[in-house]
């Protein structure tokens, strides 16, 4: 368990607010050392909340963050969102997209005047309906404590300023709010000194609640919080508008589909500046949905994939030139599509025309491969360089994609799972040469097999853990494994921050 420090300028700050054996003034913050009794994997380790009022450059509250990140320590805010807050041109380049959100609040009336100021606590506010900026600007700048003065010009609102807010100006009301706001940001600063021994991290699951086709179903998701909790982790769901909180926790395992232009890669990259053990790691992510790098990484290594060639928008060549060498049909694909989404089966040249014109609007690659019919694609789950699991995934009835997306609601097909052993050898090879060019992520290998070819498809790296699907012959201990490689590098953080001298 990480330790936490919840640095004020003065004790009598913190009065009107449950007693915490967190809390620590800023000038005993800034004399701690070795001397102390604080050693450097202690204070590595530790999280650090500063509600200091004096946060301008080089104020006392400006050092406690700047010496907390130079111990190695998770500081919120971090010296950069204090050197952003403190020019009003950062601050616009932070929020440069803020101007929808203010004219979608003006058109629904919840901005009234011509002047409005809005104290953030944590990402909350007093005002309901203004909980969507509020939570947008601490996302953004993640600071415990601001104040933001909007102002309308022209029948146009913008923000006026963005400053940091002392703990000691909040009123009764903001009080209340800031404590529960701290105690839904940081759960520690609550728990008592038992509880706090009982585990030694702190992991963080993204999910999306509303995702049609999640990645983890909600019984699997309460076996992951179980394996974890029996190693000693501590595990959350977290949504995606907790990526302010992101520096609360040890790891981040990433249950919601992924994509690049989407919060999934921005909280992957996020949680890994701050230090914690990511699955989807960020390089997963880039390297695995895009099926156009896929192709040209298999196809550069010599892993055995589908035939194919690459369009280009802006490739004037006819198409029948472009796609030489190659039987219909064929499936023409956009380079992210996920769960059978944007592939397209053609039967001819007269077909693929139209379609490549279509799709071109959206990308300016497509991939086109040749369509290998089978009755099921193997899915292989790799962990860490080791084969976690075996299945078979059918074509949904009377179509040839396992996803059929044709109707008013989406069909799939039927599955088995195997023990690997079970498995053709080629398949594990394929898979597990494939993993290797990605990295030591979690990933699920989609083959197809006809008679003894076998080539790779593609490489998720958010692969589907169902409970009742891929653990159905591990059973727990599929998720245990999981979380038993999570802690793996947990510790092996805390035995590498032993052998780093304190900066």
């Amino acid at each position: 368990m990480c330790p936490l420090r919840i640095v004020v300028d003065r004790l009598e700050d913190w009065q009107p607010y449950y007693p915490s054996e967190d809390l620590i003034t800023a000038d005993d913050f800034l004399s701690l050392d070795r001397r102390h009794g604080d050693t450097a994997n202690q204070e590595r380790s530790t999280h650090v909340i500063n509600l200091c009022g004096e946060l301008d450059y080089l104020g006392t509250g400006y050092y406690v963050s700047l010496l907390a990140q130079a111990r190695g320590q998770r500081a919120i805010p971090t010296v950069e969102t204090l050197n952003a807050l403190s020019r009003k041109a950062l601050i616009d380049l932070q929020l440069d997209d803020i101007a929808p959100l203010l004219s979608e609040l003006a058109r629904r009336g919840s901005l009234s005047g011509d002047r409005l100021s809005l104290r953030l606590l944590f990402g909350e506010c007093l005002l309901p309906e203004l909980a969507k900026l509020a939570r947008k600007l601490f996302e953004r700048l993640p600071c415990p404590l601001l104040e933001a003065r909007l102002e309308r010009r022209h029948d146009l609102w913008r923000l006026a300023s963005l400053k940091p807010l002392r703990l000691r100006d909040l009123n009764v009301d903001e009080q209340d709010r800031f404590a529960v706001a701290l105690n839904r940001h940081s759960r520690k600063v609550w728990r008592t000194p038992k509880a706090r021994r009982r585990y030694r991290f702190d992991l963080a699951i993204l999910v999306e609640p509303q995702e049609a086709l999640p990645p983890s179903n909600r019984s699997a998701l309460k076996a992951f919080i179980r394996a974890g909790r029996k190693q000693g982790i501590d595990v959350s769901l977290i949504t995606k508008r907790d990526a302010g909180r992101l520096a609360e926790f040890d790891a981040l395992f990433i249950r919601e589909t992924t994509a690049l232009d989407h919060h999934t890669y921005r909280m992957a990259r996020q949680a890994e500046h701050e230090g914690l053990v990511v699955i989807d790691a960020p390089q997963d992510i880039l390297r695995c949905t895009n099926k156009v790098y896929l192709h040209a990484l298999l196809q550069a290594r010599g892993v055995p994939a589908p035939e194919g060639v690459l369009l280009k928008r802006r490739d004037r060549r006819p198409l029948a030139e472009r796609v030489a060498g190659l039987s219909f049909p064929l499936v023409l694909k956009i380079p992210d599509g996920a769960f059978s989404r944007g592939i397209v089966k053609i039967e001819s040249l007269a077909q693929l025309e139209p379609e490549a014109r279509r799709l071109f609007q959206d990308s300016a690659l497509l991939l086109l491969q040749e369509w290998l019919p089978t009755e099921y694609d193997w899915r292989i789950g790799v962990l860490d360089g080791q084969v976690l699991f075996a299945s078979r995934y059918y074509m949904a009835r009377g179509h040839w994609q396992i996803y059929d997306h044709s109707g008013a609601r989406v069909r799939s097909g039927g599955f088995t799972t195997h023990d690997p052993a079970e498995v053709p050898k080629g398949v594990i090879k394929a898979a597990l040469k494939a993993t290797r060019l990605i990295g030591n992520g979690l990933y699920g290998v989609d083959l197809k097999q006809a008679g003894e070819r076998v080539v790779v498809i593609e490489v998720n790296d958010n692969p589907n853990v169902d409970a009742g699907v891929e653990d159905a012959i591990l059973g727990r201990t599929l998720y245990e494994r999981i979380m038993g490689v999570f802690l793996a590098r947990l510790e092996a953080r805390v035995r590498e921050a032993r052998k780093t001298p304190a900066g």
